[in-house]
């Protein structure tokens, strides 16, 4: 299976998964530590450090692009990148901590129109941390070259 840097555009230090653990064919799971040397965790919260609930937010939403990628990957990669389209629904249960690692689970529920309506979760270890619905467009970004 390719690596998640030959499947995404993304790289440190925002880069949010580490790895693909599983995927089907509608479905992707994938892991990622929450280092304690991150940067953001400096001031987010100095002395009572926290992870950001958009950054757990965005690893959602690479590993949906990570299962967009693996999907197109036997026809081709279209030319582009997943840009975010829509997100609701986001729930947050529980704080993730430095050092925490979590596995992110995401599933295609339907594709209309080139958008992939998505939805993710985050647990560490069998407690559910977030649950978020999204949609993703595959696509090449105006300005770019």
């Amino acid at each position: 299976m390719p690596t998640v840097t030959q499947l995404i555009p993304h790289r440190p230090p925002f880069l949010f998964v580490d790895e693909i653990i599983s995927q089907a064919a509608d479905t992707l799971t994938a892991q990622r530590t929450w280092r304690a040397d991150e940067a953001f965790y400096q001031g987010h919260y100095p002395g009572a450090p926290i992870t950001p609930g958009v950054l757990l937010c965005e690893s959602v939403f690479q590993a949906g692009a990570l299962l967009l990628a693996t999907k197109f990957a036997g026809q081709g990669k279209p030319p582009g990148v997943p840009l975010l389209a829509k997100v609701e629904n986001v729930r947050f249960r529980s704080p993730v901590y430095p050092g925490d690692i979590t596995t992110i689970e995401v599933l295609i529920k339907e594709i209309a129109g080139g958008f992939y309506m998505m939805s993710g979760n985050i647990k560490n270890g069998t407690k559910r941390v977030l649950s978020v619905d999204f949609a993703v467009a595959w696509k090449t970004p105006e300005g770019s070259a």
